[in-house]
């Protein structure tokens, strides 16, 4: 019987790559490139085969995706960010079996979702960014599954969160669960990054304080009280991809009933306007 042995919510910020690179970057972002590395030690020591990572760089308008390819291997530029992250290799295992199950029983239980066995359907850097670095310290099997969701709602993603954890559960596979996204997300407007020192700051006072609340609330396992305002935080704070990569984690976790204090293993920071950190969410 599988299970999900270690959940985290993780940042994927490009300047991570520029971090380990010359340039102004270089060094400013190893706290977070360490957590990182952190999370998939106690991800090995827990015994886990199997990454399943809800990417909000992964953007969909209709119904739910999983890329469960067999192998992912290629040259990834961001379309978003070039300057940021250009041929970059990657190569890793898929866990095709898992991912085709996570699908059916999401399906199953009203959310309609795909998985997709495609060479030309490319993992996005929400996979990309925290594989490098996990991989440097357990290599895994990688499932994606979409979420940046256009078109759905969060309750429609706690449906897909609980089916992963069904279908992991009813598998072989010990799973790391990683919700890939920042907290807020308002990168500074395009005439004002530069003078802002946009690279290392916060675009919005407000959301920074938010997100320290939001931690607050995560490190003392107060879950229920903040997913009652996951709706207004994630849209008042410009969640990245709505964070339903947050919804999703949750769902697998048990939503409101789930109260385990958060240990966060890399200090929140800002970056391009907004908030970053990496947690870890006991199981």
């Amino acid at each position: 019987m599988g299970e999900i042995v270690l959940a985290a919510k993780c940042t994927h910020v490009p300047t991570m790559l520029m971090s380990e690179q010359e340039g102004p970057v270089k060094g400013k972002r190893q706290p977070a490139i360490d957590g990182h590395l952190e999370i998939a030690r106690r991800a090995r020591a827990l015994g886990a085969d199997t990454v399943v990572i809800c990417d909000t760089h992964w953007v969909i308008n209709a119904g739910f995706h999983i890329n469960a390819n067999n192998r992912f291997q290629g040259l990834f530029t961001s379309n978003e960010f070039p300057q940021f992250i250009q041929n970059m290799p990657y190569e890793y295992e898929g866990n095709p079996g898992l991912g085709d199950a996570i699908a059916k029983e999401a399906s199953a239980r009203g959310a309609y979702t795909l998985a997709h066995h495609l060479d030309s359907l490319e993992l996005e850097y929400g996979t990309l960014v925290p594989m490098r670095f996990m991989s440097r310290e357990h290599r895994m099997k990688v499932v994606s599954v979409a979420a940046w969701c256009t078109v759905h709602d969060h309750d429609e993603s706690r449906i897909v969160g609980e089916a992963i954890r069904a279908a992991v559960e009813a598998s072989d596979s010990k799973v790391l669960l990683v919700a890939s996204g920042s907290l807020s997300h308002k990168i500074w407007p395009n005439k004002d990054y530069a003078a802002n020192n946009g690279t290392f700051t916060i675009s919005s006072e407000f959301n920074r304080q938010m997100d320290l609340h939001v931690l607050e609330m995560w490190k003392r396992g107060d879950h229920a009280t903040f997913l009652k305002m996951l709706g207004d935080y994630a849209r008042f704070c410009c969640g990245e991809g709505s964070m339903h990569d947050t919804a999703m984690l949750y769902g697998a976790l048990g939503w409101d009933s789930y109260d385990k204090p958060c240990e966060v293993v890399t200090e929140y920071f800002p970056s391009s306007g907004t908030g970053q950190t990496n947690v870890i969410f006991p199981v």
